[in-house]
């Protein structure tokens, strides 16, 4: 989840009247059900950029599509990063290294690894709210994709939340990276369902600003 689409939960869920603790995570039972939101494809379809999202890139912009999907569709970031594919994917997979980059985000631990089957604790707080889940990620490390969905074997916060990431070389250059970038999540029943469309499609907005400040800054350091 990215740092403003957690502000904004926690806001609006101080706004409802949340409790200053989270309201049902527990990682000693499951979560109640095996997916309600559909998981994104293995691997995602190939990317075909119009000549106008072509120079958005160029430009150093994001662009942002609405893709089909529950609730009123999922959104989708595709933005350039000045940085090697290796280099970026490394830094999507440095999940210790979250609570150092985004500032809501107050735990994030690798609960149990299999190659590129990670499950992740994380916890984000921002009084007087915290929202814990557990998030179960499937990447393909070879070819620099993956998909996660919640881990259904332990109760999250979230009552879903499924997505992917994918990085490859920008137009062929190896120094530079294609970054895709989409998400989806459900909320529980005691917020609005108008909250889960307002995360997802602002939440996009900022989506890539600590991917890419982290891997042209790693870039920069190996030089």
């Amino acid at each position: 989840m990215t740092r403003l689409a957690c502000s904004l939960l926690l806001a609006l869920l101080a706004s409802a009247g949340a409790a200053p603790v989270a309201h049902a995570a527990d990682g000693a039972k499951a979560h109640g059900h095996h997916g309600v939101l559909k998981p994104y494809a293995r691997p995602p379809p190939a990317l075909v950029l119009t000549d106008k999202e072509k120079a958005t890139l160029d430009k150093g912009k994001s662009v942002m599509r609405q893709l089909e999907g529950e609730a009123g569709g999922r959104g989708m970031a595709i933005f350039r990063v000045d940085a090697a594919p290796d280099t970026v994917w490394a830094i999507i997979n440095d999940f210790p290294s979250y609570p150092k980059w985004i500032g809501e985000v107050k735990k994030c631990e690798i609960y149990k690894k299999d190659g590129g089957k990670i499950d992740v604790a994380f916890k984000i707080a921002s009084f007087p709210v915290t929202i814990e889940y557990f998030i179960a990620h499937d990447y393909d490390m070879a070819n620099r994709w993956g998909t996660w969905t919640l881990d259904y074997n332990k109760e999250s916060d979230l009552d879903d939340s499924v997505g992917f990431w994918r990085v490859t070389p920008y137009e062929g250059d190896p120094a530079r990276s294609l970054v895709e970038y989409s998400v989806d999540i459900k909320i529980k029943g005691w917020v609005p369902d108008f909250i889960r469309g307002l995360l997802v499609d602002n939440g996009l907005k900022q989506a890539t600003t600590w991917v890419k400040v982290q891997s042209e800054k790693r870039q920069l350091a190996a030089k």
